[in-house]
């Protein structure tokens, strides 16, 4: 069992490429989670929560040549020799969801869910990593893919994220990818003596996954390699210019990237990425996603078109906090409204601590008989603007003392008025008129 540096006890620590989040830091994660599904559910979608272990099978439909496959599954055998795995990416449970439950579609939902890889921890992204991410099943409207598109771009936008930018391409579909394997592999092979055995067993195995490698090594052969773009059917050219144009109606800015396959082999059509230039090049992937046309069928579904994204909310908290002016904390105040301090001993603290709380406020007081002196040091410290002191003169006349914590100014408040009292300087600017 690790040990903590410096120390003889043993102490359990958070395994390897998994992290507590703690507060302050966890208000930030809650409000980033909320204000995502206002977002969301303005656009129509609802919450839709899937179990962390699937099948095996499931995430085997994401590919079997992709390293997400191959290497980076958490994998194990349960009590009835049934083979599972911990959830890698978001998309295939909600696929499998629908296909189980049969929703009327179009289905509209959202997700926030930890995802679960073996792989290499990186700034933002560990080997439990945390989504928030919608999927729509039904239609193949390129207007759809615009809405998508845009969710996710507005969402970022709401965290003070500016730096960002949507990378955009189109994966095709079969009849469009087939010759276009064809073309790729012939290249590649042209360049398999030069680059290994590996380069060869890859492209042997899936040419077009190929092109999301990063071995340096392989970059130069892969930036000159042939473009899906330039093997779209013409249904495809046609649904991926309704896409842009959509994206330019919107004024949302977008760049083609032609190298752009995302990770998994599911994807059809348009494809897309959110990069954030306010983080290191090599790590500024916000999230994506991208149609997934035939993974319901391949779920034992009937025929269904789906388009989805998964954001980082790890790598997305890292973004807003490095941008000039942006933050990660929420835009509301957070933290407690009131400290109940509490100089009789008796059960009216409780009595006003429930008011408050049922009244919407958010409210603590100190536990354990602790001395006045102590219960003000720690009302200083919650963060609360005002301490609520009852003292048994304040009692007698019907009133309780209201302290401003950053001014120590002190008034005395009608006991039946408080919660009143609280609720109009508590207000946002401007939320009576």
């Amino acid at each position: 069992m690790p040990r903590v540096p410096g120390d003889r006890s043993e102490v359990f620590r958070a395994p390897v490429g998994m992290h507590d989040v703690l507060p302050p830091e966890s208000r930030a994660w809650r409000d980033l989670v909320a204000a995502f599904a206002d977002r969301a559910e303005r656009y129509g979608y609802e919450l839709v929560v899937t179990p962390i272990v699937e099948h095996r099978e499931v995430f085997e439909r994401v590919g079997e040549a992709t390293d997400v496959v191959r290497k980076e599954m958490y994998d194990f055998t349960d009590k009835g020799d049934r083979a599972l795995s911990l959830r890698p990416e978001g998309t295939a449970p909600v696929v499998r969801a629908f296909v189980q439950h049969r929703p009327t579609v179009p289905w509209k939902v959202w997700y926030v869910a930890p995802n679960f890889r073996y792989e290499r921890p990186q700034k933002g992204r560990y080997r439990q990593h945390w989504q928030v991410g919608v999927e729509v099943l039904g239609p193949a409207d390129p207007d759809l893919d615009v809405e998508v598109i845009s969710l996710a771009h507005g969402f970022v936008r709401d965290l003070g994220i500016t730096k960002v930018r949507v990378l955009l391409n189109s994966m095709g579909d079969a009849g469009s990818r087939a010759p276009y394997a064809a073309a790729l592999r012939d290249y590649f092979l042209g360049h398999a003596e030069a680059l290994g055995d590996e380069f060869r067993e890859r492209v042997e195995t899936n040419p077009i996954r190929v092109l999301d490698a990063k071995r340096e090594d392989w970059q130069d052969v892969i930036e000159r390699a042939p473009q899906l773009t330039e093997h779209l059917s013409a249904t495809e050219q046609e649904h991926f210019e309704v896409v842009q144009r959509g994206l330019d109606a919107l004024g949302i800015a977008h760049e083609l990237a032609p190298r752009l396959v995302r990770g998994l082999d599911y994807y059809t059509s348009t494809t897309f990425e959110l990069a954030g230039d306010a983080l290191d090049a090599a790590q500024n992937a916000l999230g994506g996603g991208g149609r997934y046309d035939g993974l319901a069928e391949e779920m034992g579904g009937p025929p269904t078109a789906g388009i989805g994204f998964g954001l980082g909310i790890e790598r997305l908290l890292i973004a807003a906090a490095a941008e000039p002016g942006g933050t990660a904390a929420p835009s509301r105040r957070v933290g407690l409204d009131a400290f109940v301090v509490d100089h009789l001993g008796g059960l009216e603290a409780a009595i006003v601590l429930h008011e408050l709380r049922e009244s919407g406020l958010r409210a603590d007081r100190a536990y354990g008989g602790r001395s006045l002196k102590a219960q003000m040091k720690a009302a200083n410290r919650s963060g609360a603007p005002y301490a609520i002191v009852l003292g048994p003169e304040e009692v007698a006349r019907g009133e309780v003392s209201v302290r401003d914590l950053e001014t120590a100014k002190q008034v005395p408040v009608p006991r039946e008025q408080l919660v009143g009292w609280l609720q109009l300087r508590l207000a946002p600017p401007g939320a009576a008129e």
